[in-house]
């Protein structure tokens, strides 16, 4: 049975979060205070985290950055801020899912399982072997990435869209395409989403992000990764 955590300090959200996770046949663990939270999380990971943003101790979203320097843990967050901005930056920091507040429990469940099907997805394919394109080296097995040998770091949602492109060279992806293949699905996200990663992407793998050679623009379609 997998593991979730949730990390959320208002009882009532906390408790009907839990009671439909074990009805879905997941183990599930509380934690209503941030700083509490991580400390628990540094030495036993689950297999996903629902997170919510404004917490006691730390906050959510300082919780992600923490989380992110040490893992690859699915994590959901969960808020009441509803700004694009605030989704953004969650995603950004490496969330791998945004829930607004008032939500559905059943959909919640539903992302769980959209979630984790996609973590087990991405753990399938760092079986790959590393992939070199010239400059650009890509090891899957240790989520790195280096240019002229110089490490490059990436969220886990940057190395997730370039590792994922890079397999499928010159294969042209819509946007809608690469939110169902990297983040589970396409209905529940902004697509700019992606036009955020790729821009972010661009900045830290291109030698000139403004004409670009790797992550490609296909104008009216989407994008394509040139080896």
């Amino acid at each position: 049975m997998l593991k979730i955590v949730v990390v959320e300090d208002e009882p009532s959200i906390s408790e009907v979060i839990s009671l439909y996770l074990r009805r879905a046949g997941y183990i599930v663990s509380c934690y209503s205070d941030g700083l509490v939270a991580l400390d628990s999380l540094t030495s036993q990971l689950p297999d996903l985290i629902i997170l919510d943003v404004m917490l006691p101790g730390m906050d959510g979203f300082a919780l992600v950055r923490n989380l992110r320097d040490q893992s690859d843990v699915p994590i959901i967050l969960l808020t009441s801020r509803k700004e694009e901005s605030d989704r953004i930056a969650g995603l950004e920091l490496g969330a791998d899912d945004y829930v607004v507040k008032p939500f559905s429990p059943q959909e919640l469940v539903s992302r769980v399982r959209a979630v984790l099907r996609r973590a087990r997805s991405i753990t399938s394919i760092t079986n790959e072997g590393i992939l070199d394109f010239g400059d650009l080296s890509i090891n899957p097995q240790t989520r790195e990435v280096s240019i002229h040998g110089k490490p490059i770091i990436l969220t886990a949602k940057e190395f997730d869209l370039l590792h994922y492109m890079a397999l499928h060279p010159r294969q042209v992806f819509t946007r809608d395409q690469l939110l169902e293949n990297i983040w589970g699905y396409s209905h529940y996200i902004d697509p700019g989403t992606v036009t955020v990663h790729m821009r972010r992407l661009r900045e830290k793998i291109e030698k000139d992000p403004t004409s670009p050679v790797y992550i490609i623009t296909v104008w009216g379609i989407g994008y394509k990764f040139e080896p």
